[in-house]
């Protein structure tokens, strides 16, 4: 029998996500399968992966119907669609939450993309959205923009599971950790438990490289009379997301030494780890299993879409790289401040959060759009 890679990265205390979920993998018993025998111990959602799941699947078509003759609204007929594969994600995976404690078994669903940037309706559906599943083991997705993080305090403090996504630069994800730090304060101060509450944060990687890369790419299209130039900018390529993960990964580090997180850790407080997103490799010259295997580390989480978890359930060459040439990670990120290089970093990120926002809004409203035209053919004349 040929090893399984997935099963020996938990070894190393690093728990395997899959980024993806459909009736149908719920269904034909895959996810049961990926779960008790494949080392998957939670799943995460977002709008692509349900307009991917419902657009043009007939397994949908009843419940549609039954939406349609309740005479619910389309968005209404999404909801009881995508709510109901969570909900029976969240069974399949209970057995996974009650062996870790409450550590994993988490299936995440994203609140609407078009509220991002508005605090008050992101907790109301957080709220709705975390009450109407109605699992324990349900973990809600908050874009970790600006107005996102009061939300995120807010609904900690209420005792709602949370995973911040959409994070990208260092900053944003400890401007994370402290907004999860607050919420657990908040309600340890109103005395209750903060015990049973979990929390990642999502800090992606592949969409970083793909920006840097093109940036780099123009340059040398441009034209590098100096070798030593070109040296310097091809040497930046495909190497910034995991130097900038490996320095968040140093500030998770800093903040569950302090004082605050220790007095929440000696009241029962989960730490919250950091997930790797965004983990399928774009650029076909690089490894299928870079973002894997380059941060494997305790206390993490790895969220793969389903051919990279084939990849590395095959190829990944598993060993703890997390804390690995981290002087190299540090000077990378400094080069990219060299004149001859020029990237500014903040830049980078703050195009990124915008980009990702759209590309979760995009499919959602696409979703939209196509249960709408479906809504219409079901619907008795």
């Amino acid at each position: 029998m040929t090893t399984n890679h997935l099963l020996e990265i938990k070894n190393y205390g690093q728990s395997i996500w899959m980024d993806n979920l459909s009736r149908d993998i719920i269904k034909s018993g895959e996810l049961k399968d990926l779960v008790e025998n494949k080392g998957i111990c939670g799943i995460t959602s977002n709008p692509t992966i349900f307009e991917k799941a419902i657009a043009n699947n007939a397994m949908y078509d009843r419940d549609i119907e039954a939406g349609v003759r309740a005479g619910l609204p389309t968005y209404k007929i999404y909801e009881s669609l995508v709510f109901k594969d969570i909900r029976d994600a969240c069974d399949i995976l209970r057995p996974v939450y009650e062996a870790s404690n409450g550590l994993d078994g988490y299936v995440s669903i994203e609140v609407p993309p078009t509220i991002a940037h508005d605090t008050e309706a992101t907790i109301v559906e957080a709220r709705r959205y975390f009450q109407e599943i109605g699992r324990e083991n349900v973990m809600i997705k908050i874009p970790g923009t600006e107005p996102g993080l009061p939300a995120v305090e807010q609904v900690i403090s209420e005792g709602i599971n949370v995973n911040i996504t959409l994070l990208f630069s260092v900053q944003s994800y400890i401007n994370t950790a402290w907004a999860y730090i607050r919420g657990l304060e908040k309600r340890a101060a109103q005395g209750q438990d903060i015990s049973k509450i979990a929390s990642v944060a999502s800090f992606f990687l592949s969409r970083i490289d793909s920006n840097i890369d093109g940036k780099i790419d123009a340059k040398l299209a441009k034209g590098v009379d100096d070798l030593n130039v070109e040296a310097k900018l091809k040497a930046i390529k495909g190497k910034v997301a995991i130097a900038n993960a490996k320095i968040a990964y140093q500030e998770y580090k800093k903040i569950v030494q302090s004082d605050r997180w220790q007095a929440l850790a000696a009241k029962g407080a989960k730490v919250q780890r950091l997930l790797w997103a965004s983990t399928s490799t774009k650029d076909p010259n690089y490894s299928d299993v870079m973002y894997v295997d380059e941060l494997i580390g305790p206390e993490t989480v790895n969220t793969l879409p389903p051919a990279t978890i084939e990849a590395c359930a095959d190829h990944c060459n598993v060993a703890n790289r997390l804390e690995t040439n981290l002087e190299e990670a540090y000077n990378l990120m400094e080069s990219l401040k060299d004149p001859d290089v020029n990237i500014d970093i903040n830049t980078v990120m703050d195009e990124l959060l915008t980009e990702g926002i759209d590309k979760f809004v995009k499919p959602f409203q696409s979703l939209m759009d196509s249960l709408e035209k479906k809504v219409k053919q079901l619907s008795p004349v």
